[in-house]
């Protein structure tokens, strides 16, 4: 976690001049449940995918992968500096433990994206439904921040 905030810290003390993106691919972490490396690329100026490949530290060996689309509302939360669109979106997850669990996910979160920095800190809600081996719901969530290229 140390090296994680240094990192952040330093990429945003040297990368002052740079403006923040809402195109283009960002690489990051979310923490949370499950906690792991999450990524995002836009497709449009509204329209984006993203993913994340993650763990779990209180289900000891559950691995997870999802995949979203994702559709941005700008307008509806006015912000001085950067913008902060609220989300939402379809998706699948793919769950590995004892089992090989499928599933549909809905996402729901809160994207700040800076102005000067080409960085955004989300945090989202990620109700989802496994459908294999047997359906079960699943509560997903976390707090993220991506560096965009």
């Amino acid at each position: 976690m140390k090296k994680i905030t240094i990192i952040a810290f330093t990429i945003f003390l040297f990368t002052g001049s740079l403006k923040a993106q809402d195109s283009g691919f960002g690489i990051g972490a979310i923490f949370g449940s499950p906690t792991g490396i999450s990524a995002k690329l836009w497709i449009n100026e509204t329209n984006a995918i993203d993913g994340s490949v993650a763990w779990s530290f209180y289900n000891t060996g559950y691995f997870a992968v999802n995949a979203n689309y994702l559709w941005h509302k700008f307008n509806l939360i006015p912000v001085d500096s950067g913008k902060l669109p609220l989300y939402f979106g379809v998706g699948a997850k793919i769950g590995i433990s004892e089992f090989f669990h499928i599933g549909v996910r809905a996402p729901v979160g809160l994207d700040y994206m800076f102005s000067e920095i080409p960085l955004d800190v989300f945090v989202e809600v990620a109700p989802s439904l496994m459908l294999s081996p047997a359906t079960a719901f699943q509560l997903d969530g976390g707090i993220g921040i991506r560096y965009f290229f």
